[in-house]
C-alpha cells in the first residue's frame, strides 16, 4: 500500500528535515541527521568520539484495507497501517554491527526517553507534523516497547514504538499516469531536494499513464442505429 509508504517517508521529512540536512544544523531531534528510512546504523555513521550516537530507524510493518461496511462500495475503504521507528544509542560492539549501549546508565535512559518524546511530539502536535497529519486520519493506538532479554535480565537502552494509524487507501485514477493519491500529495509538497521527494520520483516512473480505448459511440446497450 503506497499510502503506507507515504505515511513513513512524510515521517522521515519532519524528522530530519531537508533544510537542516542542507545546513548541517537544525534538526529536531538529538538523532540529528541519523534518521533512517528501512535500516539499522552502520559502524561508519557512529560517532566515535562520543558515549553513544542516538538514531531514529523508520519501518512501515504492514498494512491494510477493508470495505467500510457490508454494503459499501468497492472504493470505500478503511485502511490501516503500523509504522515501527525504533530510537536507541547506538554503540560499537567491537564484533561488527552497531549495539545498543546497555542500560545500566540512568543517564542514558533519560536522553533515550527524551528522544522518544520528541518523535511523538513532531510527529503528533508540532506544526512540522502537519504533513504527516495529512496522510494519517486518526492514531488508533501508540506503543512503546524496551528492547530487552528478560531470560538474562538485560536491557538495552533501545526502545520500539509504533504507531498503528488509520490513514486514505490508495486512489489509482492513473488515466494521467505518474503516481496514485495520496503518495502523489505528498511529493508535491515535499522539498525539491529531499529524500523523500528522490525516492518518489524513482517511483513515479513504475506508474505510466493508462491509454484507454478510443469511444466509439452507441450506449450501454449496444452500438448506435
Amino acid at each position: 500500500m503506497l499510502s503506507a509508504e507515504a505515511m513513513r517517508l512524510a515521517a522521515i521529512e519532519i524528522l530530519r528535515p531537508t533544510a537542516a540536512v542542507e545546513a548541517g544544523s537544525g534538526f529536531p531531534t538529538l538523532a540529528g541527521l541519523m534518521v533512517l528510512d528501512t535500516r539499522d546504523i552502520a559502524i561508519e555513521e557512529l560517532n566515535q568520539t562520543a558515549t553513544y550516537t542516538p538514531v531514529l530507524a523508520l519501518y512501515t510493518m504492514g498494512s491494510d484495507a477493508v470495505l467500510r461496511g457490508e454494503m459499501a462500495a468497492a472504493g470505500d475503504t478503511v485502511a490501516t497501517a503500523v509504522l515501527e521507528i525504533v530510537a536507541e544509542l547506538a554503540i560499537d560492539a567491537g564484533s561488527g554491527p552497531a549495539d545498543a549501549l546497555v542500560a545500566n546508565d540512568p543517564e542514558a535512559r533519560l536522553v533515550l526517553a527524551a528522544l522518544c518524546a520528541q518523535t511523538r511530539y513532531l510527529l503528533e502536535y508540532s506544526q512540522a507534523g502537519l504533513l504527516w497529519r495529512k496522510i494519517v486520519k486518526r492514531v488508533i493506538r501508540f506503543e512503546e516497547e524496551t528492547f530487552a532479554a528478560p531470560q538474562l535480565g538485560v536491557r538495552w537502552q533501545r526502545t520500539t514504538m509504533r504507531y498503528h494509524v488509520e490513514l486514505t487507501d490508495d486512489d489509482f485514477d492513473m488515466t494521467g499516469g505518474g503516481l496514485p493519491q495520496p503518495i502523489r500529495r505528498l511529493y508535491e509538497a515535499l522539498p525539491d531536494q529531499s529524500y523523500a521527494k528522490a525516492k518518489l520520483a524513482a517511483l513515479a516512473s513504475h506508474f505510466p499513464a493508462e491509454v484507454l480505448p478510443p469511444f466509439e459511440g452507441g450506449d450501454a446497450y449496444g452500438p448506435e442505429t
